[in-house]
């Protein structure tokens, strides 16, 4: 026998089911408290998690009395990965990932294959031999965050045909140039696009659609700041249009007047997502760190 092979641990799998609403983390330190917090975040870090037979590392999932929780102590959950795309969550009626900047949210005529809808898709078909990925919202090619898919088009029609009352939080963070005047403020226009596909702002209402965006400074260094920006509206290139004619564009955004790229990608992420579930009418708020380049 050959003494340097390793024995095969098999799977310890526990299984619990909460009996309120709560949050991943909360019920894990109440399920898992015989053991450390280092133990505990290392579980739901290496993806040792899963809800409803999807794993998961958001720490505040949400779950409740009608979930089941499942702890591999032994070893990580194998799940979709993919360099561009991280998956957030996903049941019978959603998928929710997280995008990384330079990916299209959804194929274009000469490029439909590597796209964030695309890889999506593939994943569905992989896992069950058929499905599809429905868009119901976007973010632009260079902005990270968070993105939402339904898997069926009952779902899909739901959120687009009402997307604004199923929303209830979309927060970016966003590094400037420069430093806004005050330390936060509102934007509202009436945003239009040219033949260029350069979008702008208007004043007359009729010529455009009615865009709303709140700006809090957080911090500032140099020539640069660190925005929290919360939008009421979610019209194409919204933030960054705004940003330029406040004079502030979002560094790294040349096609709205940006001088400097300190980060080598546009600086404008989505950080926080809370919305409805049309089916089950849940609240779901999903959030990501700040990319580490954005760092003042």
């Amino acid at each position: 026998m050959n003494a340097n092979r390793r024995s095969f641990q098999p799977d310890q799998i526990e299984e619990y089911r909460p009996k309120e609403q709560t949050t991943l983390l909360k019920f894990l330190n109440v399920v898992l408290a015989g053991r450390s917090n280092t133990t505990i975040k290392g579980y739901l870090k290496r993806q040792h998690c899963m809800i409803n037979g999807v794993p998961t590392t958001q720490y505040n999932a949400p779950i409740g009395p009608e979930d089941v929780l499942s702890i591999n102590l032994t070893r990580p959950y194998v799940t979709f990965q993919n360099r561009m795309v991280n998956l957030l969550y996903e049941d019978d009626d959603l998928i929710v990932v997280e995008k990384k900047s330079g990916l299209l949210s959804v194929g274009v005529p000469n490029n439909r294959e590597y796209t964030c809808q695309g890889i999506v898709e593939r994943y569905i078909q992989r896992c069950y031999g058929h499905g599809h990925a429905y868009i119901v919202h976007r973010l632009d090619q260079y902005t990270s965050g968070i993105l939402i898919f339904a898997k069926n088009r009952e779902t899909m029609n739901l959120l687009r045909d009402a997307w604004n009352n199923y929303v209830v939080e979309r927060r970016y963070v966003a590094v400037v140039e420069g430093v806004p005047e005050k330390e936060e403020g509102e934007c509202v226009s009436y945003l239009t696009e040219n033949d260029a596909y350069r979008v702008y702002s208007t004043d007359i209402p009729e010529d455009g659609k009615l865009a709303v965006t709140r700006y809090k400074v957080i911090k500032t260094k140099g020539n640069y700041s660190m925005l929290d920006i919360l939008i009421l509206t979610g019209r194409k290139n919204q933030i960054r249009v705004h940003m330029s004619e406040m004079g502030h564009p979002v560094a790294g955004d040349k096609k709205y007047e940006a001088k400097t790229n300190p980060c080598g990608r546009l600086m404008l992420h989505n950080s926080v997502l809370q919305f409805i579930h049309p089916r089950t009418h849940r609240q779901m708020r999903f959030e990501l760190p700040i990319p580490k380049c954005f760092t003042l």
